[in-house]
């Protein structure tokens, strides 16, 4: 990395300090000042070891770095300070290529990095259980129809007084082929069209089929970013992502309420790619509403296949936001407190090189 990078700093979501040819703390991040409990003023200019308290030899791992101008790693350190009790993190090591003998100490506490590991055991397992849920979908509909088509004959021929029973049998058969479908189409989504997109354009489109429909009982807000230039992106499968998530608002608030759409441009946000890469993701879409906001025990795994927090709910809904968002390069949160619920959906900008139409 280069010194002139560093106006990414406070974006950084882990620990990270600049530390001089001289061991002495050059600079410190948001994210160092809150887990070392000491502030930006404190610690610069002073010694790095006279501020932090590291269980492992780094004056050696310094030395190396310097030296071989490589990035090293240091798993499982024990790292504290004056104003907190020791962490185990894992630590990163990294040249700063510029200023010779200038490091950069990343220090990314363990129970970030185990959440990550979980979070990628999760995703890993969901898509298994996806696989296996559409190979079951496609073998149940043919017998199911069959057992529905027998229920209808029988109706037929059979007393008004046990009409009651073939009607049930009927219905449920019904609700079962939706959720089968639904199964089906999260496995075949195809890879998106990606062109330059107006994401105004399409939330546009989104909240007027919303209001008309599900969400006609919501009070909707546009709070748009004026400047917000073109996503990348298929415009169908983003609006598909937008009708889930108003929604999912609009049946948090089956009273009525507010649902705020916010529309915003942030350069520095990056996310890293399959293949180690960052991919800059600028463009900003919140869905905001004042619900209830989502059940402790799932809100972690909201994104995950049947994992929903409604009663008759398929939990196929967030699921397939976050597949299409993925399969965008894109990035999407969720923050919720009763409330106040906001999922907020990050995604790239469309390339300078590619002609707008329209």
């Amino acid at each position: 990395m280069t010194l002139s990078n560093l106006n990414l700093w406070a974006s950084l979501p882990i620990p990270a300090l600049v530390i001089d040819p001289d061991d002495a703390i050059a600079d410190i991040n948001p994210a160092a000042e809150q887990f070392l409990n000491m502030s930006a003023r404190s610690l610069k200019g002073a010694p790095v070891w006279d501020r932090l308290f590291i269980d492992a030899p780094l004056e050696a791992s310094f030395a190396r770095v310097r030296g071989a101008h490589a990035p090293m790693f240091v798993n499982n350190v024990d790292v504290g300070s004056g104003e907190r009790a020791p962490v185990q993190c894992n630590l990163q090591i990294a040249p700063i290529i510029d200023q010779p003998n200038w490091v950069v100490l990343l220090l990314e506490p363990r129970e970030i990095a185990d959440r990550l590991g979980r979070a990628f055991a999760t995703k890993t397992a969901a898509r298994s259980v996806i696989g296996m849920a559409e190979m079951l979908a496609h073998e149940i509909k043919n017998p199911l129809a069959g057992i529905m088509g027998a229920a209808q004959l029988l109706a037929m021929n059979i007393s008004n007084d046990d009409q009651e029973m073939t009607d049930l049998i009927v219905q449920e058969c019904r609700r079962i082929l939706k959720l089968l479908g639904q199964v089906e189409e999260f496995g075949n989504v195809r890879p998106p069209d990606r062109q330059p997109v107006n994401l105004h354009d399409v939330l546009d489109r989104t909240r007027k089929l919303a209001q008309v429909g599900f969400a006609a009982h919501m009070r909707i807000i546009e709070d748009y970013d004026p400047s917000l230039p073109h996503s990348f992106g298929d415009s169908d499968q983003l609006q598909q992502v937008f009708m889930n998530l108003l929604k999912n608002a609009a049946e948090a608030n089956p009273k009525g309420g507010t649902i705020r759409i916010k529309t915003s441009y942030e350069m520095s946000l990056r996310v890293l790619n399959k293949d180690g890469t960052g991919s800059a993701v600028p463009l900003h879409v919140e869905i905001i509403d004042d619900g209830p906001g989502l059940p402790a025990e799932i809100a972690d795994d909201i994104f995950d296949p049947f994992i929903s927090g409604r009663e008759n709910g398929t939990g196929l809904g967030l699921a397939l936001v976050s597949k299409i968002v993925s399969d965008h390069e894109g990035w999407i949160t969720v923050d919720s407190v009763p409330g106040k619920t906001v999922f907020k959906l990050s995604l790239p900008m469309a390339p300078k090189t590619k002609t707008i139409k329209g």
